[in-house]
């Protein structure tokens, strides 16, 4: 078959990309590298005042619409991925647009994490007109120079970024307990107010946490009879996590990530059987690729992984790749460019000690550079005993022929290249470290492969 898959990351919105920070601008760097398309950003729910331009409900003396914090890290991101498609999802919508019981508090600091921000179940403006007209000013002052807020007055931001495709929500199963069908009808409502504000962006939908407990979301979001007239149901996303025990070792955790992705790869034959029966045209970006480590946000997540553990997730990554390429998946998106200690440090891509990245987006880099949409993918088969042990997907492209190795196991593994003489290889594994890929000489017509080590042949 052809593929038709881009592989890609996601930027979260978190304190240690704000600009003056070490890692910002070597994440940024490495971002703009990478090069990347369909790079997915996303100011979420922990940081209220990195996520919500405005925080207060709009009373008939004043508003609070505030970007002076949201902007400078937008910016950076914009300057980063230039030339490259993105996928823009202000996720976190203001808790004032929900009926609660009393009024939700967050910290006055932007840095300060607060995990409590999305209240309320039922929105106080049932029209939408409240939610649509947020999202409107919103992207309005992305692309439009500015906007005129509820009271008349108008806020100027002199930015005319282009936005190719806005994700709608995050994580819509969890976050304000949602159902289908309240997704789907508040879609309907972000989708027309941004479309006032900017008419050519493409629309990205579900964003599912758990997409195999919730068939109920693709069989009433898919279905074209479920929304507005006019509206488009152009991409759907949802997330996979690999979650290990806390009793497991990595000698454990090289088995439990991949028996837990084949699970996942499942979830995702069903989910296209449904995709392909109701709304055919509708791509698929799965956007949160990873691994949780059980002590991410705990005071243990302050002890590094044990060795070896970011080329295990680099393995898992590049495993997860071959196998949606060859389901056709749209966008393979890794999650994500940066974590750190009390922010899911085992997701991220960056040393936070060394502001290097690390082997996970090395894995990633090596894969974008090599692989694109239209190569040719052909059958493969290593055959002995690295089958099954070892992922292998061979390429015709329009450099030449390339194989794609992902070693599953903690252990170095052999296998038979017969035309080792003509080719070379590029690998990201221990001995690599948070440098990228090392280049090898192919000498014989056997290649090792040290453990979860992740190699792109060429010839």
């Amino acid at each position: 078959m052809i593929s038709k898959s881009t592989p890609t990351l996601q930027v979260v919105v978190n304190p240690l990309l704000r600009p003056g920070e070490p890692l910002s601008a070597a994440s940024y760097k490495a971002l703009k590298e990478l090069g990347a398309d369909y790079v997915r950003y996303v100011p979420w729910l922990p940081y209220p005042r990195l996520a919500v331009a405005e925080l207060e409900p709009p009373t008939p003396q004043k508003t609070s619409w505030d970007f002076s914090v949201i902007d400078p890290m937008t910016k950076d991101f914009f300057a980063a991925t230039e030339g490259h498609s993105t996928v823009m999802n202000f996720s976190t919508m203001p808790t004032w647009l929900f009926k609660t019981d009393k009024p939700v508090t967050y910290p006055a600091d932007p840095n300060a994490p607060f995990w409590n921000y999305t209240q309320g179940t039922e929105l106080r403006d049932p029209t939408g007109k409240e939610v649509s007209d947020y999202y409107e000013r919103l992207v309005s002052w992305y692309v439009k120079g500015g906007f005129t807020d509820e009271n008349g007055v108008r806020h100027e931001s002199g930015y005319h970024y282009k936005l190719p495709i806005w994700e709608v929500l995050n994580e819509v199963d969890a976050e304000h307990s949602m159902t289908p069908e309240d997704y789907t009808r508040r879609y309907d409502f972000i989708v027309e107010g941004i479309h006032r504000a900017s008419p050519t962006t493409k629309f990205m939908g579900l964003a599912l946490a758990a997409p195999r407990d919730r068939p109920d979301f693709f069989e009433y979001f898919l279905n074209p009879a479920n929304h507005k007239p006019g509206i488009p149901l152009d991409y759907i996303s949802y997330h996979f996590y690999a979650t290990p025990t806390r009793s497991q070792t990595i000698d454990d955790w090289q088995y439990t990530f991949f028996d837990q992705a084949e699970g996942f790869l499942s979830t995702v034959r069903y989910a296209e059987s449904i995709r392909k029966r109701l709304s055919p045209t509708t791509k698929t970006d799965l956007n949160e690729l990873g691994v949780i480590l059980p002590t991410d946000n705990t005071a243990a997540d302050k002890v590094p992984p044990p060795a070896g553990y970011y080329n295990l997730a680099g393995s898992l990554y590049a495993y997860l790749y071959i196998e949606l390429l060859r389901l056709q998946i749209d966008v393979i998106g890794e999650s994500q460019l940066v974590g750190y200690p009390t922010q899911y440090p085992s997701v991220s891509m960056m040393d936070w000690i060394t502001n290097k990245p690390n082997p996970r987006f090395w894995v990633l880099k090596l894969i974008k550079d090599n692989f694109h949409p239209g190569d040719k993918i052909v059958d493969t088969n290593l055959g002995g005993p690295a089958s099954g042990e070892v992922e292998a997907q061979a390429f015709i492209t329009p450099a030449g022929h390339k194989l794609l190795l992902a070693n599953k196991r903690n252990q170095a593994i052999e296998i038979k290249f017969p035309d080792a003489q003509n080719a070379s290889a590029l690998t990201v594994d221990e001995s690599t470290g948070d440098e990228p890929p090392a280049k090898m000489k192919l000498v014989d017509s056997r290649i090792v492969l040290n453990p979860f080590s992740v190699m792109v042949i060429s010839w």
